[in-house]
């Protein structure tokens, strides 16, 4: 835990258990969205392949989740945090332009 704590800049344990509750809380709620976003655009378990279907949703998925990290962190007072950890991931995919400060 002091490694994670360490790596993450963290100094309590109260803020890294706020930070796995985000993350458990972000995952639930992105997939939870996810279903009514598949439904809207008239994709459905029942009509389409499952080969289809799942690959799908979890691309779906994806960008919900990273959209709404940073809100439900900010939720749980880790905003800071959370946009930190946004921006470094999405640098690391290849996305890093999006955060870009032109002088």
């Amino acid at each position: 835990m002091e490694k994670l704590k360490a790596r993450w800049g963290i100094h309590s344990n109260i803020q890294i258990i706020l930070i796995f509750i985000v993350f458990a809380i972000n995952g639930s709620f992105a997939a939870w969205v996810a279903e009514p976003v598949t439904s809207y655009l008239g994709i459905s378990k029942t009509l389409t392949n499952g080969f289809i279907y799942w690959p799908l949703r979890i691309i779906l998925i994806f960008p919900i989740y990273q959209l709404t990290l940073p809100i439900v962190g900010f939720l749980f007072g880790q905003f800071k945090f959370f946009w930190n950890f946004e921006k470094k991931f999405l640098s690391r995919i290849g996305l890093g332009f999006l955060f870009k400060k032109e002088k």
